[in-house]
């Protein structure tokens, strides 16, 4: 049920950011088919676990998921529970300002009161109850405060790879009863080297920017216009177009490309910060996933039998029943798929991408 100072939620939204490259996973992933369109855990992908965290949250006809082109059929195909026309693709590359002004504008087409939700497709979270106990918050904050409110990751660690949003002091909300407490955004941090990131995590006072933001529209669009003219124009155009896809095709190309972060909010009046009681995972690498794998004889993790002699502390992930056996090799991932196999050192996770830029076309 929603809380009486929400209302009804027939006026929440949600934007799906489902975008992105497949370079990390490879050769599991694929430009066609990047992390949130997989099964990485046995289970639905993230993009479909998304959307079904949302039930009790938004209605499934306010869900808009944006991607582009060469994505569009594999998102359709997982998210055919929605309606067709809230699936778009985004016809250029443009980075996550304009794509948001997009979504914007689409959600004030129907409703310019709406409350609405910026989502990435691509993370994990399990704890479905505590993630509405702060969405829902979220939202009421972003109702009551003429603010936007951006969720934020309790850091675990001194990570230099994520932004960091500085906390202030809670926020000053009459008339509400909110279980998780906003508070003031003093200043949004980029990511830092390790010594400053060091720092952020002694403070206590910063959370990790995981990129989820609630906000009014119109409080939004008015945060645009002053601070981002071109995309508040842009919300305009595509709020009052008679012709919505020409209007996208022919605008969207010509828009600066950047990020939400730098045209919104690192700049907007007021944003609050609401800090994270469910689990998150951004599955960032195949050391990300191992955590979900199960352990197999060794310290090796894997998602299908193996058989090992004297390995230690390898990572396997197969999409085919091909067994895979490891003798006298320690810390290494082991992928295969049905066209290419990946073997790499556990180290060089993060440089998989770099890998990816050496192979043939047809394997992209």
């Amino acid at each position: 049920m929603t809380p009486h100072y929400l209302g009804s939620m027939s006026n929440h939204y949600a934007l799906i950011l489902a975008g992105g490259s497949g370079t990390r996973f490879w050769p599991l992933s694929r430009n066609a088919k990047p992390k949130q369109l997989l099964n990485l855990f046995g289970t639905d992908p993230l993009l479909n676990q998304t959307i079904e965290r949302l039930d009790g949250l938004v209605p499934r006809e306010n869900i808009l998921i944006l991607t582009n082109a060469l994505q569009e059929k594999a998102v359709r195909e997982l998210a055919s529970s929605l309606p067709p026309e809230n699936i778009i693709a985004e016809p250029a590359k443009r980075d996550t300002g304009p794509a948001v002004a997009l979504g914007i504008g689409l959600v004030a087409a129907r409703d310019p009161e709406a409350l609405m939700m910026v989502l990435p497709a691509d993370h994990l979270v399990n704890d479905t109850a505590a993630y509405h106990s702060v969405m829902t918050d979220a939202l009421a904050t972003a109702k009551a405060g003429a603010g936007l409110v951006t969720v934020g990751i309790k850091p675990s660690w001194a990570c230099p790879s994520y932004g960091y949003v500085e906390r202030g002091e809670p926020a000053n909300l009459e008339g509400l009863d909110l279980t998780n407490t906003p508070h003031e955004v003093v200043r949004f941090r980029e990511k830092p080297d390790p010594a400053q990131a060091e720092e952020f995590l002694a403070s206590g006072n910063f959370t990790w920017n995981a990129g989820m933001f609630i906000w009014s529209v119109s409080t939004a669009l008015n945060e645009l216009n002053t601070h981002a003219p071109e995309l508040g124009s842009f919300v305009a155009e595509i709020r009052d177009s008679d012709d919505v896809v020409g209007t996208i095709a022919t605008r969207f190309p010509e828009l600066t490309p950047i990020s939400i972060d730098y045209a919104l909010m690192e700049k907007a009046s007021r944003v609050f910060n609401i800090e994270a009681t469910f689990d998150w995972d951004d599955v960032g690498s195949w050391i990300s996933v191992a955590k979900y794998l199960e352990t197999a004889p060794e310290a090796n993790q894997t998602n299908k039998p193996i058989t090992v002699i004297d390995s230690h502390n390898n990572i396997v992930f197969s999409d085919n029943d091909r067994r895979v056996a490891l003798l006298g090799v320690d810390d290494l991932i082991v992928v295969q798929t049905g066209d290419a196999i990946l073997v790499a050192h556990r180290e060089k996770a993060d440089d998989i991408k770099k890998l990816v830029r050496e192979l043939p076309e047809e394997l992209l």
